[in-house]
């Protein structure tokens, strides 16, 4: 039986749902969220980033975004600086790169292990579908 399209996006939305819960408990030790360690793996790819793209690459919004950055400058993970305008710059402190970096080997684990049921094959064909589903949006620093 071939699934509708609302059991496929289903399907996806509850894989999501568990990535982001056993991804939030691996990184509650290190007294990270999901968000933040987001905030912070785009940070070290995309250094000196606005705060609006800071919240387009972690799918917030700029209200949220700001929210979240004042938190983890207080926290010492972050630096924000004048950028021209009214822009502020962000950038990752010692400290939040070596949480950053913990929390990939954390992340990693988890996403192993739930696409370990999926040979090779089958994980190149998953990225082939998302890759053509996603098209034109699917953002620069995935490809």
């Amino acid at each position: 039986m071939v699934p509708s399209p609302a059991e496929l996006a289903l399907g996806v939305k509850r894989l999501q749902v568990r990535h982001h819960r056993a991804i939030d408990a691996r990184l509650a030790p290190l007294g990270l969220s999901l968000a933040q360690w987001d905030v912070l793996r785009h940070l070290h790819r995309h250094p000196a980033a606005s705060l609006h793209d800071l919240a387009r690459l972690t799918f917030q919004t700029d209200q949220s975004m700001g929210t979240l950055a004042g938190r983890m400058a207080v926290r010492g993970l972050i630096e924000r600086t004048a950028g021209p305008g009214r822009a502020v710059r962000h950038r990752i402190t010692a400290e939040g790169d070596r949480l950053r970096t913990a929390a990939q080997h954390e992340v990693d684990q988890v996403l192993a292990r739930s696409f370990e049921p999926l040979d090779q094959a089958d994980r190149a064909a998953l990225g082939d579908l998302l890759t053509r589903l996603l098209g034109p949006d699917l953002p620069t620093d995935l490809h």
